[in-house]
């Protein structure tokens, strides 16, 4: 029986750190082929695809501004080229399978990436190219969380697949407390009020504005995100409804 995907237009939105494989830092070769691939399989299911990637395995701003006392906007920036980096690995890994894509930064990076314009990204999607955003909104201050959701936004996806570590979203941090309680399901309004910090409060409430879903999923698992894209129980929805939307 031929596999439907749910959706023909989706935002996928790693963390830097799943690039760097088990250190979470730098690039693993061996990941970035696999995630490449896992990608490349579901385009061809004709799903068109825009990625927004994070720079942690290099960079973290906001972290580094706090330990090193650097200055906030500065720290931001220099972490919005660590993005650029990895989306220039990912669209070489890519491209090595057959796919066409694009990249496209926030800001002016001539020599390497395409500028961000909304309407040269929906014809790069209409010709089937998947497109690699990068370089966060632009701004400092803002996270990739944000930039996924005014990307995913922006291009009319159906729904925000969030790559990260775990398997879906906790009432607490799984690696520290053995018992945490993973949902199945959680609305957008439940998810801030509990302070969940799987993505920031600015992303929930945009995505939650826009009425964009998000399943947090394990993208570190071979096969996850094809699973999730073919409408299989992977992960957490985050969404504005109840229950029953959670029906893959």
């Amino acid at each position: 029986m031929e596999r439907k995907p749910r959706w023909r237009r989706i935002l996928l939105k790693m963390s830097g750190e799943v690039l760097g494989g088990k250190s979470g830092v730098g690039l693993d070769d061996e990941v970035v082929n696999r995630i490449a691939s896992e990608i490349k399989q579901v385009h061809d299911l004709g799903v068109d695809i825009g990625i927004v990637v994070g720079g942690g395995n290099f960079f973290r701003g906001a972290e580094v501004a706090k330990e090193r006392g650097m200055d906030r906007v500065t720290a931001d920036y220099m972490g919005m080229l660590a993005t650029i980096m990895n989306a220039l690995a990912l669209q070489q890994a890519i491209e090595r399978l057959g796919a066409e894509t694009r990249v496209m930064s926030a800001f002016e990076v001539r020599a390497v990436c395409e500028p961000f314009i909304h309407r040269r990204a929906l014809r790069h999607l209409e010709k089937g190219r998947i497109l690699i955003f990068a370089a966060g909104t632009g701004h400092p201050f803002f996270s990739t969380d944000t930039a996924a959701v005014l990307r995913a936004a922006q291009i009319g996806a159906e729904v925000i697949l969030k790559g990260t570590d775990v398997d879906g979203v906790y009432d607490s941090d799984p690696h520290i407390n053995a018992n945490a309680h993973r949902f199945d399901h959680i609305t957008f309004a439940k998810a801030i009020e509990l302070g969940l910090r799987v993505m920031d409060t600015t992303a929930f409430s945009l995505s939650w504005e826009r009425n964009i879903p998000i399943v947090v999923f394990n993208i570190t698992v071979p096969g996850n995100l094809l699973k999730v894209v073919l409408g299989e129980p992977v992960g957490t929805l985050v969404s504005a409804g109840g229950e029953e939307e959670h029906e893959y």
